[in-house]
């Protein structure tokens, strides 16, 4: 009896140190510069059409979502409302907001999905081909013809582990 006892105890003692020293890996991902800058150096790296950055009372209404959620971000849509084009670097400020903001741009993806339906077919197309990448706090969503280019570029603002 005294010898399962020492076991039992010896298990949760190492399985509260290993716990103890592991590293929240949201925490540990790190771009090299700011969301702005990101979202600057992607549409220089990659031609898009002209795009337009939101505002913060925008990002409620047009993206039903708080920016005080939001460490820091920059979100880019069209100039003119022919496109759909879109460039959305999201860093939250607390790793249990994520799955909240995903859900939230994935309603922005279905927003304009339907907006272009039946309006321009290759727009509504290029809508339904959009890229949803999280990294640790960092959100993006690019919904472009290029959108395998721009994430390629995003992946390089990250160190990789």
């Amino acid at each position: 009896m005294k010898k399962r006892m020492m076991v039992f105890m010896f298990t949760l003692v190492l399985g509260m140190v290993i716990t103890g020293c592991s590293k929240d890996k949201s925490d540990a991902i790190e771009a090299k510069m700011p969301a702005k800058e990101m979202a600057e150096k992607m549409v220089k790296e990659v031609e898009e059409p002209a795009l337009i950055e939101l505002q913060p009372d925008e990002v409620k209404e047009i993206y039903n979502l708080d920016p005080e959620k939001l460490d820091e971000y920059s979100i880019r849509i069209p100039l003119m409302s022919v496109k759909t084009n879109e460039i959305a670097i999201l860093k939250v400020k607390d790793a249990k907001d994520v799955p909240d903001v995903e859900s939230a741009v994935k309603q922005r993806v279905e927003n304009v999905k339907k907006q272009f339906e039946h309006y321009l077919p290759d727009q509504y197309e290029n809508a339904k081909n959009y890229k949803l990448v999280t990294k640790g706090n960092y959100v993006l969503l690019v919904i472009s013809e290029k959108a395998d280019e721009l994430v390629k570029v995003y992946d390089s603002f990250f160190d990789q582990k």
